[in-house]
């Protein structure tokens, strides 16, 4: 009895020890479970870039160029837009004035240029400067279109009514010499101009080997200005007699809008001219400027 009963005893605990190692093992596998899973979540942020800025490198084939950019506006195109005629005048016109009509006659560009006027008229956002630059160079232009249409000519007098001839159409008008130089020119109350719109003729202000530009404006009718009237061609001045050429007699309101002749010609003059000189005029030479 005594036996049996210590047996009993020694059953039981063996039964609770047996207990206690299976608990332990389930703790320990679901640790291990959560230890694994742990493991498996920091793998996969590591994995994850650290930021929406990381760069991804990719390869050459991935790459997309990107488009070229656009050129930029030009700003100044209301000069640029003249460089087709000074390049015209520089091949084609000498420093003394002398203008080769046969080799403008081959310049495809003349035309183009010619065209280019007619479709880019000034507009009231134009400077005063700009729109001057523009019209002188058109009456120029035409003017030794002028010519190249009847070419050869011995004088622009040769042609009938040469500045009355409406052959350019300018937007919705067709133009003529003399609407440019009386209607648009001269109201702008420039008297220079006189000086840089050509006649295509010996006595008339040479034609400039380039084109006028607003930019330049200023030095270039000041320029002209002087050269004409200094030019023993055009005009005889001493102190006590002026011999000046008939554009000062045919404009002479121009000339005396802001004060009077003499006072207009001693801003330009190589020397001072009296306020009592006694005046004439010379001949005009109408043959062609070639």
């Amino acid at each position: 009895m005594k036996y049996l009963f210590a047996l009993i005893v020694s059953l039981f605990i063996m039964s609770c020890v047996t207990k206690k190692q299976t608990i332990k093992t389930e703790n320990n596998t679901s640790e291990t479970v959560s230890t694994e899973s742990n493991i498996t979540e920091s793998s996969t942020i590591i994995e994850q870039p650290e930021s929406q800025n990381e760069t991804v490198v990719e390869s050459e084939e991935d790459i997309i160029p990107l488009p070229p950019k656009p050129p930029k506006p030009l700003s100044n195109y209301k000069d640029v837009m003249h460089n087709r005629w000074n390049k015209i005048l520089q091949n084609h016109v000498s420093e003394s004035g002398n203008v080769n009509y046969k080799g403008i006659k081959n310049e495809s560009e003349f035309e183009v240029y010619i065209d280019y006027l007619s479709e880019t008229l000034p507009d009231d956002s134009w400077t005063k400067d700009e729109k001057l630059a523009y019209w002188i160079n058109a009456y120029n232009a035409l003017t030794v279109d002028l010519i190249l249409r009847h070419y050869p000519v011995k004088s622009i007098k040769d042609i009938k009514d040469p500045w009355d001839q409406r052959l350019w159409q300018f937007g919705d008008k067709w133009q003529n010499l003399n609407d440019i130089e009386h209607k648009i020119l001269r109201e702008m109350n420039e008297p220079r101009i006189h000086f840089a719109i050509v006649c295509a003729s010996i006595s008339c202000p040479k034609l400039q080997n380039e084109a006028f530009t607003a930019s330049d404006l200023e030095t270039q009718l000041t320029n002209a200005t002087k050269e004409f009237l200094n030019d023993s061609t055009k005009n005889e001045l001493t102190e006590n007699h002026i011999k000046l050429s008939k554009i000062f007699k045919w404009f002479k309101k121009d000339f005396e809008h802001d004060g009077d002749l003499i006072e207009f010609l001693n801003q330009n003059a190589d020397l001072k001219i009296s306020s009592s000189a006694k005046k004439s005029f010379k001949d005009y030479n109408w043959n062609l400027n070639d």
